[in-house]
């Protein structure tokens, strides 16, 4: 029951003498949920309802607030709760009162700012999105996930729930092990693999270890990852970009640039898309023995080959010349933030230690539960799933660039989730296409973004994974039409 002096629905009847009417009234509503609360919570309620009403901005510095008999009335509470609402924000700082002055908001608190935006990378009003790196989100499998997240929770033991060991789970790490000898070819040891935060934390982590042992510099493909660069400087290590050729990086400019460890991605390079050949695989490993170096093997997407068999992992010939990383990032969600570093023993403690002092280790349900979805076999049946749904995609782009833009040479090995295509001489320059593409909506990267120099050929990575063969096929279409002239032509106007 309400006192007489409620205005069910409205704000009160008598405002605070002498205060501006308005301000309070914009916070009236915040306060209502605190007369409709269980009687329990009902104090609670309304000292955090008054707490978010200041924050807001909705009740400014200087807002005389009624006092405890008015506002108990209004809302319909005892008087005792609003006064020891008041009493309880006074001694925060929310509010002052002085006695005979009333209760007043303080002017200690700063209104907050709104509420954080979503900066992720996703491109926004575009009709077809190119950009190569992202696999299916939609076959994410959430009913299996969800279905080991609740295994994972009625069988992990409580004092699992404690500061983990920065190397991973003992259980995920074995698990992953036991995956990666069967399906990469690599030699694993489960006390050499340290779970991380994807192929980014890897680098960077490396990057820390060879910046300790006195290394400047570390080799880079060129063309390759254009985060490389920050990623190693942040550990305090520069990058040298190395030409490839078509067997993969050049050992030549390798030896001659003194590095004495470079980042490959041998089983699908990228973005050029070959794998390395056999002969300079073996090249390699001589040169990192040669100098006492280490080969960084990122393989980010060699589950992924529509051909044949993946090669195997180049860590498989010379594990103790060669740190392996990958993640479910190509594979599953890169929103997971979860993958793998396998190490020589010569780098394991070292490697521990920086992960250790940078984040205490990955959280425990999320490695427990990859490690539920790996044992089960749950994790070689999504990538079975993606395999075939890849195969096509790819194979629908390929016929689209085709019938679209008749001439185009797609290079590099049947594999992964991008291809790389060199529309014929007619369709550049580079700049002009990529202008008339993006003014259509249509993101698309030339090679240049990655370190190619194409001159003025054109050369696109494109990316399908992500995409429905239907969306592909549109999106190929939109491309062609947005590149032709008016006279119904392909390429630029005639001079």
């Amino acid at each position: 029951m309400t006192s007489s002096g409620t205005n069910p629905g409205g704000p009160p009847k008598s405002a605070p003498p002498g205060a501006a009417a308005a301000p309070w009234s914009a916070a009236w509503e915040l306060l209502l949920p605190a007369a409709a609360a269980p009687p329990r919570a009902r104090g609670r309620t309304l000292q955090a309802a008054l707490r978010t009403a200041v924050r807001s901005g909705r009740l400014a510095p200087g807002t005389r607030l009624p006092s405890s008999r008015e506002l108990a009335g209004d809302l319909g509470v005892s008087r005792g709760l609003v006064t020891e609402a008041y009493e309880q924000l006074t001694a925060e700082g929310y509010l002052r009162s002085g006695r005979g002055a009333g209760t007043w908001v303080g002017g200690a608190v700063r209104a907050v700012g709104p509420r954080a935006r979503d900066h992720s990378p996703r491109p926004a009003g575009v009709r077809a999105d190119f950009v190569a790196g992202t696999p299916d989100l939609s076959l994410f499998p959430r009913t299996v996930w969800a279905a080991a997240h609740r295994g994972v929770l009625a069988e992990l033991p409580h004092e699992a729930l404690g500061y983990p060991d920065p190397r991973g789970l003992p259980r995920l790490r074995t698990a992953l092990a036991e995956l990666l000898v069967r399906r990469r070819g690599v030699v694993a040891d489960p006390e050499r693999v340290i779970v991380v935060s994807g192929v980014a934390q890897a680098m960077t982590l490396l990057g820390f270890v060879l910046h300790a042992r006195g290394a400047p510099r570390v080799g880079v493909e060129n063309p390759g990852s254009p985060e490389l660069g920050s990623l190693f400087a942040s550990a305090g290590v520069g990058t040298v970009p190395l030409p490839l050729d078509g067997e993969g990086l050049a050992v030549a400019p390798l030896r001659a640039s003194g590095v004495r460890a470079v980042v490959t991605t041998p089983a699908h390079q990228f973005p050029t898309g070959i794998a390395y050949s056999a002969r300079r695989r073996t090249e390699l490993l001589g040169w990192a023995r040669s100098v006492d170096g280490l080969v960084i093997e990122d393989d980010y997407d060699g589950e992924f080959r529509y051909d044949r068999a993946p090669v195997g992992a180049l860590q498989g010939l010379d594990p103790e010349r060669v740190a392996y990383t990958g993640s479910v990032s190509k594979s599953l969600a890169p929103g997971l933030r979860l993958g793998w570093l396998l190490v020589p023993a010569s780098h394991v403690e070292e490697v521990v230690e920086r992960k250790r002092t940078m984040d205490l280790g990955n959280p425990v349900l999320d490695q427990a539960l990859l490690a539920r979805f790996v044992e089960r076999g749950d994790y070689d049946r999504h990538l079975r799933r993606c395999q075939r749904a890849y195969r096509e995609r790819r194979d629908v782009l390929v016929a689209a660039l085709e019938e679209h833009f008749p001439g185009t040479e797609v290079s590099g090995i049947a594999a992964g989730l991008h291809v790389v295509a060199a529309l014929p001489d007619r369709y550049g320059p580079p700049d002009r296409f990529l202008a008339r593409t993006t003014a259509a909506g249509v993101v698309v990267r030339l090679s240049e973004h990655y370190g190619e120099t194409a001159g003025d050929e054109v050369r696109l990575v494109l990316g399908y994974a992500h995409l429905p063969p239907a969306r592909i096929r549109d999106g190929v279409r939109l491309m062609a039409d947005a590149v032709r002239d008016g006279d119904g032509r392909d390429g630029p106007p005639a001079p």
